[in-house]
């Protein structure tokens, strides 16, 4: 397959790196023929250093190596996207991604990433457990008061559905979700499990 890849005349083609999970763009890096080599090979990311003008593995000074899930080229064969599954963050600043400069901004639409980053909100709740916050506050109740809150919250999601009320459902249904994931959390239960299980179950069909 690396054969088929088209580089540039520097020997050079682009790779978008995306979490696997997330599916939000880490970084933006080169790869040639030896490190793509090196990234089928090991399991984790190898670049080409542009201004170096050297190899580079992802991770080996900070300990932030990325598993790679998959690698895909577009139609043209003259880029990449390789799915990871980072174990800290992807830039140097020492944030998730390195896309954090907005230039422009409209209205927010909803989008599932939010999904993660509330994940990612709750898991570090349970650790830090700080005072005043609704979801120390569950966590402190335990798994009767976690139960409790998404049977209450599910009932209140039919509730509005059979009222066809489509602003409370809306409402009640981020209410479910939320105590679902504080649930999937208390139990060790990763998010990206449950969906693993859907995308199987899609798959099977």
């Amino acid at each position: 397959m690396i054969e088929n890849i088209q580089f540039d005349e520097r020997g050079l083609v682009t790779a978008v790196v995306q979490d696997a999970n997330t599916k939000e763009v880490l970084t933006v890096a080169y790869m040639n023929k030896e490190s793509l080599a090196k990234t089928i090979d090991s399991g984790e990311t190898w670049f080409y250093s542009r201004s170096r003008q050297e190899l580079w593995h992802k991770g080996a000074t900070s300990g932030h190596t990325q598993q790679v899930v998959s690698i895909k080229a577009d139609c043209d064969q003259d880029a990449l996207i390789v799915e990871v599954l980072p174990t800290g963050p992807a830039c140097h600043n020492g944030t998730i991604s390195c896309f954090t400069e907005v230039i422009q901004q409209k209205e927010k639409v909803g989008s599932v990433d939010i999904v993660s980053k509330l994940a990612r909100v709750i898991e570090k709740r349970e650790q830090e457990m700080p005072e005043g916050a609704y979801t120390t506050y569950l966590f402190d109740k335990g798994i009767d008061k976690i139960c409790k809150k998404v049977g209450e919250e599910a009932t209140e999601v039919v509730i509005g559905a059979k009222n066809r009320d489509a602003e409370e459902v809306k409402w009640e249904a981020a209410d479910l979700i939320y105590h679902l994931l504080v649930l999937l959390q208390e139990q060790k239960v990763s998010i990206y499990d449950v969906l693993h299980v859907l995308e199987k179950r899609h798959e099977e069909k």
